[in-house]
């Protein structure tokens, strides 16, 4: 059977109205962190974000939110502690995105669409030398789309293999075609990727462990969300 990876996203600003009930959700630690962000909106987001993970996740594995308990790697990717399910999340501007799997190791990313990442030479400092080239031999009204579809892409499979940024940006290549199906190449044996479009102006990337696997996309209402699962995962 071709493994499913559930994808799904949301934004977490229109959840700000339910933030109580997410933050109940949390661990001492998640409450913590999310007590250092200077601003308000940066808060709110990573309450919502994570509880969303934590509700999702409980309704998978059949158990209350706040019971699961998560560890990381010594280059910081989050793992279930008994295990269960592989996970990723990723956000950028307020848009959510979350990967699970049953058992296929993974790695997502999102990422706005700024053009200003483009200047200060930001892509030669990112992108191997293959890349760039890809990138700067397209018409410039093209490399924002293109830089981000490509960038997402790195990220998601820095992700999934969890080694952090002890694996450099220059030892592997992406493609950076947009609208086109995204290619791993030099560097990424044994991986392949995915795009979805959680919103317009963004460049979302799915990478997982092997070729044979298809997505299952989501997009979410966080409100929706809690008021349909959360009484049965309590």
């Amino acid at each position: 059977m071709t493994p499913v990876i559930d994808v799904f996203w949301a934004n977490l600003d229109a959840a700000a109205a339910t933030l109580a009930p997410w933050r109940a959700f949390l661990d001492e630690g998640e409450i913590a962190r999310a007590a250092r962000f200077r601003f308000e909106r940066d808060r709110n987001r990573y309450i919502v974000r994570h509880g969303i993970l934590r509700l999702l996740l409980a309704d998978r594995l059949a158990c209350a939110p706040a019971a699961l308990r998560f560890a990381a790697n010594a280059y910081g990717k989050p793992s279930l502690v008994g295990g269960g399910a592989e996970f990723n999340l990723s956000h950028s501007h307020g848009i959510a995105l979350i990967a699970f799997s049953r058992d296929v190791a993974l790695g997502c990313d999102i990422e706005l669409q700024d053009a200003r990442f483009l200047a200060e030479n930001i892509p030669e400092r990112l992108l191997s030398p293959a890349e760039l080239h890809e990138l700067r031999a397209r018409a410039p009204a093209d490399q924002v789309v293109a830089f981000f579809d490509g960038w997402t892409r790195k990220e998601a499979y820095i992700k999934a293999r969890g080694l952090g940024l002890s694996l450099p940006l220059d030892s592997f290549d992406v493609s950076l075609a947009p609208g086109a199906r995204p290619e791993l190449h030099r560097g990424c044996a044994g991986w392949s990727a995915r795009s979805v479009t959680p919103a317009q102006g963004f460049s979302a990337a799915i990478v997982a462990e092997g070729a044979d696997w298809q997505i299952a996309a989501h997009p979410l209402d966080p409100a929706s969300l809690f008021a349909e699962t959360a009484a049965a995962c309590a």
